[in-house]
């Protein structure tokens, strides 16, 4: 009888070590790569004119690895978050733009997730374009869980991104109405980041209909972001979540 009891302590006292050791290593690895969060539609900005904010960046609470983007509420600009960084771009001018950091803006529309792990792929030389990379990525990303954040970084050759600019009082029921106002501007030859969302199903919700892609572009120097529209790739790297 003694025998026994002294047994099941010993195996009570291994299963405890064994647990507080478990509970340790997660807490040295706190956060794994989550599921993406979705907040409003794109179709019902662009089809319904639903131009408010439905989410405030400021109630997003966990800031590690987080990215996220959208427009700016009623299409005054764009939203990027890189790594915990909340960028919002306005028009200036035809040719100018306001890049600023702030947390307290809102966005209609708005895809975002914490990715604190990445996987570096390498992008083959025939990969120029968004076509192109977006056939790349769903090709190198079939065992991944979908929806993914992905992002690049390195040298474009050229860029074409745009920021919403609807102006004051639109009112919007066909996406020919919603981006009244936009603004193109053209990157060359520059070092930038992306950060971009991939998902075969929700196009109409955070990617447009005739796309698996939503991607922002921030320049090296913060001076320049946007929603991008084309890409022409020069020496840039691509980063997918770890499993």
């Amino acid at each position: 009888m003694k025998t026994s009891v002294k047994n099941f302590s010993w195996i009570l006292f291994l299963v405890l070590i064994f647990s507080c050791k478990n509970k340790q290593k997660e807490s040295q690895n706190p956060n794994p790569n989550l599921e993406l969060k979705i907040a409003g539609a794109m179709r019902d900005v662009m089809w319904k004119g639903e131009l408010e904010g439905k989410i405030a960046l400021d109630s997003i609470s966990d800031k590690e690895g987080l990215y996220g983007l959208g427009p700016l509420a009623f299409l005054k600009g764009e939203i990027l978050i890189n790594n915990g960084k909340s960028y919002f771009s306005k028009v200036t001018s035809d040719s100018t733009m306001e890049v600023m950091q702030s947390q307290e803006i809102a966005a209609p529309f708005f895809v975002y997730g914490n990715v604190i792990n990445w996987d570096q792929v390498d992008l083959p030389s025939q990969v120029k374009s968004i076509q192109d990379l977006e056939s790349f990525i769903d090709e190198k990303s079939l065992e991944l869980k979908r929806p993914f954040a992905f992002k690049l970084t390195g040298k474009v050759s050229k860029a074409k991104i745009h920021i919403q600019n609807l102006p004051d009082g639109t009112k919007v029921s066909n996406p020919d109405e919603a981006h009244q106002g936009q603004i193109n501007y053209p990157i060359r030859e520059e070092e930038v980041e992306v950060v971009g969302f991939f998902s075969t199903e929700h196009q109409g919700v955070f990617t447009h209909h005739d796309s698996y892609l939503h991607m922002h572009l921030i320049t090296k120097d913060e001076s320049k972001m946007g929603h991008l529209d084309e890409l022409e790739i020069g020496e840039m790297r691509l980063y997918l979540p770890q499993n």
